[in-house]
């Protein structure tokens, strides 16, 4: 990870005049995004200076900048050399310490070098974007090109200058409806050329622009201008004090690094007021490139928050985990039978999934999805994660509450009544409802923790009837979840997907995770070896086979990193060390440059997939990270000597 160094102090304000027009560039890969955030919401910044998804104010709102799913007339804030001017040598990109302030460097042909920050300002709830320019070496010059578009790129605003010269005030005003953008910057402001707005930024060594895009409603009163500086400097120590807080098992050695990354993600994409954690900041990436598996991500997944809270607690963030069980409690409240496995931010339930024609696609997959019909399945599981996460919560000293234990009790009450019924799994299978194996076990979990509570934090409950239904759902998955083989064929003797299949599932490796079943489990160790066969072609984990399963799609997909990270913390806690850190070295080579995972990766290819940054990627990784370093300690540490605490 860089090491934390000074934001670059405000200098001179250069010149600046407007410019002949390059053609945009715009990332190709999903691995040329780095994310900027303000825990309210992110933006995605490519390697060639564009800006290109935005949503505001709030993760799941309409996005303003929407060229990651279309062309740059849906909407980007682009700030890189321009076409005609000297060569690009070198673009190179670092966050500043362990924080989300961007710092990417361009050093050009004829020497010249600059460096452009990009954040998003921490502590004051406001919708601020800072794109400051430093000149570091030579005279170099910058093009800007600011295309606004609300409604993902559909609403075309009105654009005027407001203010005047030497007026704090002053500054490039877009509004249309509700929304209202407001650019200021302490250069020249870009003029309007058709519908974009373009200017040019010249820096020599020193000197600094600072250009601020603020939202607002378009109803009030624009915001006051903002101290850069010490919002910059603030903003940059906030997320270095947070990282500075952590702990946990793989707080030092080779994965550290990692691990805080990792984590600062995870806190990136948690919502600063209402606590809801978001599964990713975008929708519709493709895990299939030019295909239809494109999602909406944008929201509270109980199982991926549940995970996270899991991730977060383990290296001490116990004040995060009782801001998502309020979270939680809030969303949930009501008849349990009414209880959904995805909500919006703020806990809202009505997520109705729709396509948005306008937009091509990025690289052309469509349809382009905001919304998420899998709103509607029931999936099993997700009680079993959350109770899992509440588990956890006590055990980290999590005080229950007269609302929350109650709550807990009208989800057991539920999974009691459902326990008979089949579901659509943890990967939202479109097709017809079975009784996996995975959503099973996490039935017998939830009872688990609900017997825990009772026998061991002296908690109410009917806990007998809650005993003999677990033991009821271990003993029917142990007899109808196991490939025992028949009269015609011998059984492999591993877990399956769902009853009555021979397949098996990635999902599969969380069974040792919640106790289920030791990870050297016999049963266990076949799966593993099951998995490895079926599921592992280049060497990276599959969620299943898709030309074999029920999941309503057309075939085919690319390895799933969170199943690969479960491989490595499996290889790990089950005396397979060697293969557990091999394993893990080459997922740490699928970041971007700044650390950043997807969802999915393209091994042929060599690019990421899928929704970005993914916080079930990056709990996954820090999962490993922990069970690597434990592992580690009890082997007397990777190279044969004890860790250094």
């Amino acid at each position: 990870m860089p090491s934390a160094s000074p934001i670059p102090q405000v200098g001179q304000q250069p010149d600046q005049q407007p410019d002949q027009q390059p053609d945009q560039q715009q990332g190709h890969h999903i691995e040329d995004y780095a994310l900027v955030g303000d825990c309210h919401t992110a933006a995605l910044v490519s390697d060639r200076g564009s800006i290109d998804w935005m949503c505001l104010p709030r993760f799941d709102s309409p996005a303003a900048f929407a060229a990651l799913l279309g062309g740059p007339e849906h909407g980007h804030w682009t700030i890189a050399p321009p076409d005609g001017g000297p060569a690009v040598v070198s673009v190179d990109r670092e966050y500043v310490g362990d924080s989300f302030v961007l710092r990417t460097r361009w050093t050009l042909e004829d020497g010249g070098v600059v460096d452009v920050l990009d954040a998003m300002p921490m502590g004051d709830r406001r919708a601020d974007l800072v794109r400051r320019v430093v000149g570091v070496a030579g005279r170099v010059v910058l093009r800007q090109e600011l295309v606004i578009r609300f409604g993902y790129g559909a609403v075309v605003p009105w654009v005027r200058r407001i203010g005047g010269k030497g007026d704090d005030a002053r500054g490039l005003l877009a509004s249309a409806g509700p929304d209202a953008v407001l650019l200021r910057t302490t250069g020249t402001l870009p003029k309007a050329k058709g519908r974009t707005h373009v200017g040019m930024i010249r820096v020599s060594p020193g000197d600094v622009v600072d250009t601020v895009l603020t939202w607002y409603p378009s109803h009030r009163e624009p915001p006051v201008p903002m101290e850069v500086e010490k919002r910059l400097e603030s903003t940059r120590r906030w997320w270095q004090d947070w990282a500075a807080r952590g702990d946990g098992p793989a707080a030092e050695g080779p994965y550290a690094g990692a691990v805080v990354r990792s984590l600062l993600v995870l806190r990136a994409l948690t919502h600063e007021d209402t606590g809801g954690i978001v599964a990713a900041a975008t929708t519709s990436l493709p895990e299939m490139p030019g295909g239809t598996r494109n999602w909406d991500y944008r929201y509270c997944w109980l199982r991926d928050a549940a995970l996270t809270l899991e991730a977060l607690l383990a290296h001490g963030y116990t004040e995060e985990a009782s801001e998502w069980r309020g979270w939680l409690l809030r969303a949930i409240a009501g008849d349990p039978e009414d209880l959904q496995i995805m909500y919006a931010v703020d806990g809202a339930r009505d997520l109705p999934e729709r396509e948005l024609a306008h937009l091509p696609g990025f690289g052309g997959a469509k349809p382009v999805r905001i919304g998420n019909g899998a709103v509607e399945q029931y999936q099993a599981d997700v009680l079993g994660e959350v109770m899992v996460a509440l588990d956890a919560a006590r055990r980290a000293g999590l005080v229950e509450d007269a609302f929350s234990w109650p709550m807990q009790r009208a989800l057991l009450d539920f999974v009691v009544s459902h326990t008979a019924r089949k579901d659509s799994g943890i990967w939202e299978m479109r097709g017809a409802e079975q009784y996996y194996v995975h959503s099973r076990v996490m039935i017998w979990a939830a009872l688990d923790r609900g017997v825990r509570a009772v026998r061991e934090h002296d908690l109410d409950g009917p806990v007998e009837q809650w005993e003999a239904l677990r033991d009821q759902v271990r003993a029917e998955v142990l007899e109808h979840g196991v490939d025992t083989g028949t009269p015609d064929r011998p059984g492999r003797g591993c877990f399956v997907q769902h009853y009555g299949t021979r397949e098996v599932d990635a999902s599969l490796l969380q069974l040792p995770q919640v106790g289920f079943v030791a990870p050297d489990h016999p049963a266990m160790l076949a799966t593993v070896a099951a998995i490895e066969s079926d599921l592992m072609p280049d060497g990276l984990v599959l969620r299943y086979r898709t030309e074999a399963s029920s999941d309503g799609l057309p075939p085919g997909e690319h390895p799933f990193l969170a199943c690969s990270f479960w491989l490595v913390e499996q290889y790990a806690r089950s005396g397979r060390l060697e293969d557990g850190h091999a394993l893990m070295r080459r997922l740490l080579g699928l970041r971007n440059d700044v650390g950043l995972l997807s969802e999915e990766y393209d091994v042929h290819d060599g690019h990421q997939l899928g929704n970005t940054p993914q916080a079930l990627s990056h709990l996954a990784l820090v999962r490993a990270a922990d069970a690597l370093a434990a592992a580690d300690r009890r082997a007397g540490g990777p190279d044969g000597q004890e860790l250094e605490r």
